[in-house]
């Protein structure tokens, strides 16, 4: 099922106040409308059953290493792979030779941010606490930008900040303060920010924030300077307590967590409102376009985990990863409309468990990191 529901009709925006704020109509009540395939071509970046999962990717980990949950995946301007877990999620048992003495030959964690080439080799990993600045509680979210910077965010309970480092893991900027965040309106600090994407234009910097709050932020890249933010069709973010109901009125804010905010070429942002199962589209000041809801009667995890987009030109389809239904969602990205979805649930290999992160190389292959008892990161090759 996917829910369509009508863009606001623009007159104009309204002045920006001190924390600049973009402000929208209401929205229209959702309509259900079954998601009917559209035709595509044998190999198209749109079609789902142009994509085949690739067994080879990635080879085994060296130094007996094993991965936690996998909770970002990132590709960057080599067409490498980036991966953040959490080497903490391992149990006792997972990571046995690491226990003093050992409770097994097998295994131990591997440094939380790894980097891949496209052969499935480890070319680097690092991470984890060091002087001058608070490593997360619990990691959340990677990103690459244009400046092969590498960002990640946390998830933990106290994780109110963001860093950069850059691709050797030598740390740069902390926006934000472990253990200070002051709710959906803060100026300074996250809420349990879960990802994070930059403005190759702008140096600007969206995050989805996140687990605690319920909002889009945007930061200076540089310098770490407050820019704007803001919540569901653009409207002021707030924290009251809320569960999503199918049979309710959209919501007039995201819920909880804000996934994803994703920028493509042409200056959208597509958010993930999660638990809310749908995606927000804005311009990057925060002014409200559209959205689509994606298998509106899902609860739980919700439905719209991640996105990323085909890598023709046009970036003509939107991929969406959906760790409840366990599959991957093909959308055309001008209409919204569902095109198809591939995947299944279950710990076989091409299969999902807690499907959670999402990413494309340049080739258009489809990268996919599970978390909880998933704990991997899968390939998914477009065929020719």
């Amino acid at each position: 099922m996917t829910d369509r529901r009508p863009p606001i009709a623009w007159a104009g925006l309204a002045a920006l106040s001190l924390v600049t704020l973009a402000c929208a109509a209401p929205p229209q009540p959702a309509t259900d409308t079954a998601a009917a395939p559209v035709a595509t071509s044998p190999g198209d970046p749109g079609d789902a059953t142009a994509f085949r999962f690739d067994a080879t990717w990635p080879k085994p980990l060296p130094d007996n290493w094993t991965l936690g949950n996998v909770v970002g995946v990132a590709v960057d301007a080599r067409d490498d792979i980036w991966v953040i877990h959490r080497p903490g999620s391992l149990t006792a048992e997972e990571a046995g030779a690491a226990a003093d003495p050992p409770l097994a030959e097998c295994c131990r964690a591997a440094p939380p941010v790894i980097e891949f080439n496209q052969d499935g080799d480890v070319v680097q990993a690092w991470g984890g606490p060091g002087e001058g600045y608070e490593w997360p509680e619990a990691e959340h979210g990677i990103f690459v930008d244009h400046l092969d910077n590498v960002w990640i965010g946390g998830s933990g309970g106290n994780d109110a900040q963001i860093l950069k480092f850059t691709q050797a893991g030598d740390f740069l900027l902390q926006i934000g303060r472990q253990g200070q965040g002051q709710g959906s309106n803060d100026l300074e600090s996250f809420g349990q920010p879960a990802e994070i994407d930059v403005d190759p234009e702008t140096n600007e910097v969206f995050i989805a924030d996140g687990y605690g709050n319920r909002r889009v932020a945007v930061f200076d890249g540089g310098t770490g300077e407050y820019k704007r933010h803001w919540g569901a069709y653009g409207n002021t973010p707030t924290d009251d307590a809320y569960t999503y109901d199918p049979d309710a009125p959209p919501s007039q804010q995201f819920g909880r967590p804000v996934h994803c905010a994703t920028i493509a070429r042409d200056g959208l942002v597509y958010v993930c409102d999660r638990v809310n199962d749908r995606i927000q589209v804005f311009q990057k000041d925060g002014t409200y376009v559209d959205e689509v809801v994606i298998s509106g009667r899902t609860r739980g995890f919700g439905s719209a985990f991640d996105v990323d987009f085909s890598r023709d030109a046009e970036q003509r389809y939107l991929y969406n990863i959906d760790g409840m239904n366990q599959k991957v969602w093909l959308l055309n990205r001008t209409t919204l409309e569902v095109l198809g979805s591939f995947g299944f649930g279950g710990h076989v290999a091409g299969g999902f468990t807690a499907a959670h992160s999402l990413a494309v190389d340049s080739s258009g292959n489809i990268y996919v990191g599970e978390t909880l008892e998933g704990k991997r990161v899968q390939r998914f090759v477009l065929n020719p």
